[in-house]
């Protein structure tokens, strides 16, 4: 079996840090022979959540989208940035939508069955670690199967500008991690 990944970063800046570092946990799982589908979150533009917007208009077309693609997917490969100790409003934005109800169909759904690896990537000493954690309780509520390989990539500014860094290895074995356990448990 072929596993297949979504993979996407909760930052849409220019020169996000950890955009290139999800290039290489993607590389990781392509070489383990996942099929990934790379995203960006600018191409789904979402409004905040907000209960009364959803009950006027629905769910957003960019959210049903969205849910269609996680729904074709088994996995999800996720570069989490952090923001003041937790999880971007982006990606936080996005999960909400996405776990939205559907013509008749629980917000569950696009969620169930799914195994995610979580990396992150910061100037700072600790990488993002501590927003990870807030990603994987959401993801964790949402039903998913987070594995325990996760990289919080510290000092990013310079390591992912050094080709020869060794530490971009272990994003490259977080993706490969969750192609494994796709094929062991997907």
């Amino acid at each position: 079996m072929t596993p297949k990944i979504l993979a996407f970063a909760g930052s849409t800046r220019n020169g996000s840090f950890n955009r290139q570092a999800l290039d290489h946990a993607v590389a990781g799982a392509r070489e383990a022979g996942a099929e990934v589908t790379l995203i960006d979150l600018r191409d789904y533009s979402l409004p905040l959540y907000n209960g009364d917007l959803e009950e006027s208009h629905g769910v957003p077309e960019a959210a049903v989208r969205l849910k269609e693609l996680f729904k074709s997917h088994q996995g999800l490969l996720l570069a989490c940035p952090e923001y003041n100790s937790s999880i971007t409003p982006l990606l936080k934005n996005t999960l909400d939508w996405v776990s939205r109800e559907h013509d008749g169909e629980s917000g569950l759904v696009p969620y169930e069955g799914k195994l995610a690896a979580l990396v992150a990537a910061s100037a700072g000493n600790l990488g993002g670690l501590r927003g990870l954690r807030h990603v994987r309780e959401i993801l964790t509520t949402l039903q998913v199967l987070v594995i325990p390989k996760q990289m919080g990539l510290a000092r990013a500014d310079k390591e992912l500008a050094d080709p020869a860094s060794t530490r971009l290895k272990g994003l490259a074995e977080t993706g490969q991690a969750l192609a494994e356990a796709i094929r062991r448990w997907g």
